[in-house]
């Protein structure tokens, strides 16, 4: 069965990003270009992401989309269809998400937050964590992790530094 597997970089408070979205208290850190992104995406096959970080990431690459060459899924209430890069889902996620586990292929990458996040989590869904802490405190922004049903223990597989970037990953237990 294929991994589901979280990997990106939050505030040492635990945002993802600013209330308007804006990622600039990640960008200019140092060591944020030798994080392993590479080796990490060299073992991805699937993207799924909710309507708002895939207009995010529109936004901030509009002219190259960076998850072209691997099945990209978009979950939305609002988008269907599909265009050259995504394919917008409208389905209930947690069932779209074990069918797709089930699939022969590399792992499948969970982007963005928590809207997408929560119901995974609540199902159990979620393998692997791979989280850079950036050395920056915000106050309030949009969080990794949202309030909901569930109370999940993981297990610490490895620690590292990349400057001033401190990477976690953990493993479901």
């Amino acid at each position: 069965m294929r991994k589901l597997v979280f990997y990106g970089a939050i505030t040492l408070d635990g945002y993802l990003a600013r209330e308007n979205h804006s990622l600039d208290w990640l960008f200019g850190t140092e060591g944020e270009e030798e994080v392993g992104y590479e080796d990490f995406f060299k073992t991805i096959g699937t993207v799924i992401m909710g309507r708002k970080t895939y207009e995010q990431i529109s936004e901030y690459v509009p002219d190259e989309f960076p998850y072209k060459e691997e099945d990209c899924y978009v979950f939305s209430r609002t988008l269907s269809g599909s265009n050259e890069n995504v394919t917008f889902i409208n389905e209930d996620i947690v069932e779209f998400t074990k069918a797709l586990k089930e699939k022969e292929g590399k792992n499948i990458w969970v982007v963005g937050g928590g809207e997408v996040m929560q119901p995974l989590l609540e199902a159990k869904l979620i393998d692997e964590f791979t989280v850079q802490i950036a050395p920056a405190l915000i106050g309030h922004g949009l969080p990794l992790f949202k309030a909901g049903d569930y109370d999940t223990r993981l297990h610490l597989k490895d620690v590292r530094q990349y400057k001033q970037f401190a990477e976690m990953h953990y493993e479901l237990k």
